[in-house]
């Protein structure tokens, strides 16, 4: 049966109601030309998307050239560091060109991964060269980690410590996602352009070249053609490599001890019946009696050299050389008592497992009885026994009930106190020998005690109303009060408790942080001894070491390892002649 099919209305026709379409006109016909103004408003959608794009890749470029640019020595960090050309950059840029798609992004999430690991590397370089005036060792300092959270701790309560650690825990994570993600970017970027980015890789070769041959600098010490990422990584290699080479060699050296076999009779006869203590000044630094700036110290010096002499001592001064700057000061108390240069953790767990003759050890063996008064220590102490001492007293033995200044438990006069009650008031005892770390100078040298009247040290609690100084945001004006503060109690000590029968050597452990001294001080520290016995004095007189408590320019300088030797040597039994003191 036929169909039929209804003829498809035209513009004119009926509609499927059977009315006109009426003619469009006025407001009605200008309708369709309503796209248009979504169409601009699409494309400037899409010119801030484009543009957001371009900011984005912006920064990925300008962090990873800042990743890849930035010193790890605190004196090059400089605007003018960020403006060098990185071969290893221009190197990374050429591989993603070379790679097709999926290489290409394995390969730039990896160097994003690797360029993250080396920026916290940088960042741990500054840190150490800031603190302790030398790179982070990769092999060696992961155990002071503990000591810088207790440091934190110590020092500005336990949130400043939790909060330092995950500053740097998120920091790190953060610096590897960003990283990573901007190498992604510019890895996708190089894939989009790869005629530009060839012209572009091309003018930087050819630039860092130029540079290269022709040595120009964006400022002094500060190359255009920079490979400082390409140093950095060897540099570490090579660190390492020396770590485990040096075990051996440190085993020989130990085992070399001139004084092993030595009996007690022979040890130390010059010095019979003395008390002697060893007191360690912390940071009491060779800038400490020469930077014009802590002019005052050296007052403090020569001014107590005339109250001393008023009180019937003398003294002689020179300088040593330290094996730390900054901080580690175990490893100069090591340095100095075991007469092996120990520089590292590694040097000191190696020394703590050996069977070394220390200064203590040696007192010990010729018949006197050896303390060791550790102020600082907070933890157990298991190097006690090692150093030769039939006791020590920790923070928590010294029996302090005051309040702590800021890193130090106690004071320093109250440590001297508690040990002259404790040791030396002691009728009928033998003669003593005695390691005593003074650690009020200890950074941050925000909050310092005065020294007080002796009889009114008591427990320490009269340091809750004592008289106290707060340097808060001069970190060199604290360390020279500071450091000023310990001086002032030896002298007085010294005066107040000091007889014939006393002998006194005090030190620096090590010079303060580079933040105090600047990058390139020496690390020397200065070196008494006291005594009121002339007979003392006279067996260190071809030491050279020049009059009173303040060493001069021209005093003599020795590595401290060559310190327990020279004083064995001077005050009883000395080692085989020409023995080189060697680090």
């Amino acid at each position: 049966m036929p169909t039929h099919t209804p003829p498809r209305p035209s513009p004119t026709d009926p509609d499927a109601s059977g009315a006109h379409r009426p003619e469009p006109s006025g407001a009605e016909h200008e309708a369709p030309d309503a796209g248009p103004p979504r169409t601009t408003a699409g494309r400037g959608g899409r010119r801030g998307r484009a543009a957001a794009r371009w900011v984005t890749t912006a920064l990925a470029a300008l962090l990873v050239l800042v990743a890849l640019t930035l010193p790890s020595r605190p004196g090059q960090l400089t605007p003018a560091a960020f403006l060098r050309v990185p071969l290893e950059g221009l190197l990374l840029a050429a591989l993603l060109l070379a790679l097709p798609g999926r290489p290409r992004r394995l390969v730039a999430a990896a160097a994003g991964t690797l360029l993250a690991l080396l920026t916290v590397l940088k960042l741990a370089d500054l840190g150490f060269r800031s603190a302790l005036g030398r790179r982070f060792d990769v092999v060696l300092d992961w155990a002071l980690l503990d000591d810088a959270v207790a440091f934190l701790t110590d020092s500005f309560g336990r949130a400043g410590g939790t909060g330092a650690v995950v500053g740097v825990l998120v920091l790190a994570v953060a610096l590897v996602l960003a990283l990573t993600a901007a190498a992604l970017r510019l890895a996708g970027l190089v894939a989009r352009h790869e005629v530009g980015a060839r012209r572009v890789i091309a003018v930087l070769v050819v630039l860092w070249v130029a540079a290269a041959t022709t040595g120009v600098r964006v400022a002094p010490g500060v190359p255009v053609a920079d490979t400082a990422v390409t140093a950095l990584v060897r540099d570490h290699a090579r660190q390492a490599q020396a770590r485990l080479r040096d075990r051996e060699a440190f085993a020989a050296q130990v085992g070399a001890d001139p004084f092993r076999d030595t009996p007690g009779t022979e040890l130390l006869t010059a010095l019979r019946g003395k008390d002697v203590i060893v007191a360690f000044v912390e940071s009491y630094g060779r800038d400490a009696v020469e930077d014009p700036e802590f002019a005052r110290v050296g007052e403090v010096l020569d001014a107590g050299t005339e109250r001393l002499r008023a009180a019937g001592f003398a003294a002689r001064s020179g300088f040593l050389t330290s094996p730390t700057t900054g901080g580690g000061s175990w490893l100069a108390h090591d340095t100095l008592l075991s007469g092996l240069w120990i520089d590292n953790e590694q040097r000191h767990r190696s020394l703590l497992a050996s069977d070394r003759l220390t200064l203590g050890g040696a007192f010990r063996r010729a018949g006197w009885d050896t303390v060791g008064v550790m102020p600082a220590a907070t933890q157990p102490w298991p190097e006690g026994s090692f150093f030769g001492y039939d006791r020590y007293y920790d923070a928590a033995g010294l029996g302090y009930r005051g309040p702590k200044f800021s890193y130090a438990p106690m004071p320093d006069q109250y440590t001297l106190a508690t040990f002259q009650r404790r040791e030396r008031d002691v009728a009928g005892r033998p003669p003593l020998m005695a390691e005593i770390p003074l650690i009020s100078s200890h950074s941050p040298w925000t909050r310092i005690p005065k020294v007080i009247d002796w009889a009114a040290v008591g427990d320490g609690s009269v340091y809750h109303d004592a008289a106290v100084s707060n340097p808060k945001s001069q970190p060199r004006a604290g360390y020279r009060k500071a450091v000023e503060y310990s001086l002032r109690t030896v002298i007085s000590y010294l005066e107040t408790y000091g007889d014939r029968d006393l002998v006194l050597v005090f030190l620096g452990d090590h010079q303060p942080a580079p933040v105090v001294t600047g990058d390139d001080a020496s690390r020397d520290v200065p070196v008494s001894i006291v005594a009121a016995d002339p007979a003392v004095l006279d067996r260190v007189a071809g030491w050279g070491w020049q009059d009173g408590l303040r060493p001069g320019p021209d005093a003599p300088v020795w590595p401290m390892d060559a310190f327990r030797d020279r004083f064995l040597t001077a005050f009883g039994a000395g080692p085989p002649a020409g023995r080189a003191h060697g680090r």
